[in-house]
């Protein structure tokens, strides 16, 4: 694991450096605003400050044995057999590199997690904290753990990636590990399983198709929407709107008046053959956005239509998201992703997270399908209530922070 700060006068010049230095599959821990060192500070501008992880191909995680004091039976794996499975990410070299995200010198942890180790302290009693002296540091850092295991089960994360995560802590033979490096550790390792998000990005060499694919009453039509208002409206592309849902009038109805305030083109599509037709007509335009119908996992008449319109697309690229409310059952969910897992490189994008106070299937949903997760939304305000999904915001909540 390479674990590396950069340093620049803007987030972008940094986020350069980043990829030039790391390359793209580089995961961003932290951005913040800091101030020259040494007397001059005063007289220079702020600058920022971006943090970012690479793992090394020749680094072998470290899986310690499991500690007396936490129960970590887990459940019977799922069989998803798309499933490409998740590397465990490799625990840091050594105590040093871990230092680098959070000491007690480094803020960056600390104000990312909003005093999150505060809050923990204080649920496990402060005077069992403080008493080192008094009491085994290892008992301690057990009872951290478990404490982080127990927060993330309340927060309905599965309880097989809860002990996946705690096993990949290493915790034996390092008397000299406290509090603070443990959170780290566990920050960092959440982040790296979630990745980089994947938005919606046009393809350079032409025009590019997105579907939009899910279950009905998720938001799909109003995701749309505002992936359609982002792209037109901050990132100035020439966006065109297309639906291939037939049995809802009132979504169609809906979209039709999204295209019309932006003053983009829409179009009804009922056969792939007029799906090729209007990719052809716009041909000029950088993204088209395609929704479509929702269905149940078990309608296997429909799913079989939606393939039948992805498939038809030919000499084009397309990019496939999968629309799923964060108030979904687990195992619900797990129906929804297998009943597309006979098509290649889905994303997903969660709804409704102002409808729900556990993020756990998030997580949980990333680590079943190891698919890319992209934007989240909450709320029906087109375009405010979306937003690329942020990795540290998420691991903030799950850990208990606010």
């Amino acid at each position: 694991m390479v674990i590396k700060k950069f340093q620049a006068s803007s987030e972008s010049e940094a986020m350069m450096q980043v990829k030039e230095e790391m390359g793209s599959e580089a995961v961003i821990m932290n951005i913040k605003k800091t101030k020259h060192k040494g007397v001059m500070k005063l007289f220079k501008p702020m600058v920022v400050e971006v943090t970012a992880a690479l793992e090394e191909a020749n680094d072998v995680p470290i899986i310690p044995k499991k500690q007396e004091g936490i129960e970590l039976t887990a459940d019977e794996p799922i069989k998803f057999t798309m499933e490409t499975k998740m590397p465990l990410e490799e625990n840091l070299e050594s105590q040093e590199k871990i230092q680098l995200v959070a000491t007690k010198n480094e803020t960056a942890i600390e104000e990312k997690l909003d005093n999150l180790q505060n809050l923990l302290e204080k649920q496990m009693g402060k005077e069992s904290v403080d008493k080192t002296e008094e009491t085994d540091e290892k008992d301690e850092n057990m009872k951290f753990l478990q404490l982080i295991y127990n927060t993330l089960l309340d927060n309905e994360v599965q309880e097989k990636y809860a002990n996946q995560i705690i096993d990949e802590i290493s915790v034996a033979g390092k008397e000299n590990v406290n509090i603070d490096t443990l959170l780290a550790n566990v920050y960092q390792k959440m982040i790296l399983k979630f990745g980089e998000p994947a938005p919606v990005t046009e393809n350079k060499d032409g025009t590019k198709i997105v579907f939009f694919i899910g279950p009905t009453g998720v938001g799909k039509t109003t995701t749309v929407a505002k992936i359609a208002s982002k792209l037109k409206l901050e990132e100035k592309k020439k966006v065109a709107l297309l639906t291939t849902d037939t049995y809802r009038i009132a979504a169609t109805e809906q979209l039709h008046t999204y295209a019309e305030i932006l003053d983009v083109p829409f179009r009804v599509i009922y056969t792939p053959e007029e799906l090729n037709q209007a990719k052809e007509e716009w041909k000029d335009y950088d993204i088209i956005l395609a929704d479509t119908a929702g269905h149940s996992p078990s309608n296997q008449e429909q799913h079989g239509d939606l393939k039948h319109f992805i498939d038809a697309v030919e000499d084009t690229e397309k990019d496939l998201y999968l629309v799923v409310s964060a108030t979904t059952k687990y195992r619900d969910l797990l129906k929804i992703v297998d009943s597309y897992k006979d098509l290649n490189h889905v994303k997903i994008i969660f709804t409704k997270l102002d409808e729900t106070t556990a993020f756990g299937n998030i997580l949980n949903l990333r680590m079943y399908t190891n698919a890319k997760l992209s934007y989240i939304t909450s709320g029906q305000n087109v375009p405010d209530d979306i937003s690329l999904f942020d990795a540290q915001k998420i691991v903030r909540k799950l850990l208990g922070g606010h």
